[in-house]
C-alpha cells in the first residue's frame, strides 16, 4: 500500500512497516502512531492530553504492547524474535482491548524475526483480528520477506545517510572481483574472511554494488579482466543467491563463505570478454 494513500486523512492501516536510519527514530514514530491509535479524543489524534495519550506517551498503556528479542539467563539479548513469540502475540491479539478502542503491537527490530517467525507473522498480517494495529520497526527492511513487506503500509522516515556508504560498497565489490580475478583460492578465502564482519545492511549494499558491476562487465561497459562470460553469469547468480539468503536472515559470515567457495565454479572457464 503506498505511503501517501495509507496515511491520508490521518487514517492508520492495520499494519505499518516503519523504516528509519536508526531504531530510536523507528520507535519514536511507532509510539506516536500507537498514541494516535488509542487516543480517545474526538479531534486530531493523538491529542496528547487524553488519558489514553498520556498513558501511551509514558509507555504504560495496557493496549500498547511492545515485542522485542528475549534475553537469556545471563541477561544477553538473543539473536532473533522467535516463532513462539509471534504465536503468543497472535493469541493475545484475539483478546479485546483493556481500555482503548484498539490494541497496538510494536515489533522492535522486526528484521530479527527468524524465517519461521516471519511466516507466522505473515499469516497474522493477512488475516488480522478486528481492532488491532501492527507496527513493525526496522532499520533494515530488506531483511524482511517480501511477502511480509507487501502486507504493510510503508512509512519511510528520512534521515542522514551514512557518509560514503555507496562508495564503500562499490569499492568492496571492486576489491572482491579483483581478488576473484587472481584465480587464487587461498587469496579469495583470505579476502572473504577479512570482510565477514560486515553488518547485514552493509552486506546488502555490497551485494547490490557487486551485481551492478557484474552487469556492467557483461554489457562491456567495464573490463572483466580474466573472467569469461560464463564466469560472470555464474557470479551474477551467486550474488542473487546471497541476496535471497540475506533476506531470510542468513548469517553474513556464511554468505562470505559462499562467495569464497563458489567464486569460480568448476567448468566455467573460457576467454575473457574485455
Amino acid at each position: 500500500m503506498p505511503q501517501t494513500e495509507a496515511f491520508a486523512g490521518g487514517r492508520l492501516p492495520h499494519a505499518c512497516l516503519i523504516s528509519a536510519p536508526t531504531q530510536e527514530a523507528c520507535l519514536k514514530k511507532a509510539r506516536e502512531l500507537a498514541a494516535a491509535a488509542v487516543c480517545s479524543s474526538e479531534g486530531t489524534k493523538p491529542c496528547g492530553v487524553c488519558r489514553d495519550c498520556r498513558k501511551a506517551q509514558a509507555n504504560i498503556h495496557p493496549d500498547v504492547i511492545t515485542l522485542s528479542r528475549l534475553t537469556d539467563d545471563k541477561g544477553k539479548q538473543k539473536q532473533n524474535i522467535t516463532v513462539d513469540q509471534i504465536r503468543a502475540l497472535s493469541a493475545d491479539a484475539l483478546i479485546l482491548p483493556n481500555e482503548a478502542g484498539r490494541k497496538v503491537y510494536i515489533l522492535e527490530e522486526a528484521e530479527t524475526m527468524n524465517p519461521a517467525a516471519q511466516n507466522a507473522a505473515l499469516k497474522l498480517l493477512e488475516e488480522p483480528p478486528a481492532g488491532v494495529v501492527f507496527l513493525l520497526c526496522t532499520t533494515k527492511p530488506m531483511l524482511l520477506l517480501e511477502t511480509v513487506r507487501s502486507r504493510c503500509a510503508l512509512l519511510k522516515l528520512s534521515g542522514e545517510s551514512v557518509p560514503g556508504a555507496a562508495e564503500d560498497a562499490a569499492e568492496l565489490a571492486a576489491a572482491y572481483l579483483k581478488t576473484v580475478n587472481s584465480r587464487d583460492p587461498a587469496q579469495i578465502f583470505r579476502w572473504c574472511a577479512r570482510n565477514e564482519n560486515l553488518d547485514p545492511q552493509a552486506m546488502a549494499a555490497f551485494l547490490e554494488a557487486l551485481r551492478t558491476r557484474l552487469t556492467d562487465m557483461l554489457c562491456r561497459r567495464e573490463k572483466s579482466g580474466r573472467l569469461c562470460a560464463a564466469e560472470l553469469m555464474a557470479l551474477c547468480a551467486l550474488s542473487d543467491r546471497c541476496t535471497r539468503y540475506l533476506k531470510v536472515n542468513t548469517n553474513v559470515k556464511q554468505l562470505f563463505g559462499l562467495l569464497a567457495v563458489d567464486a569460480l565454479p568448476d567448468g566455467n572457464r573460457g576467454n575473457a570478454i574485455d
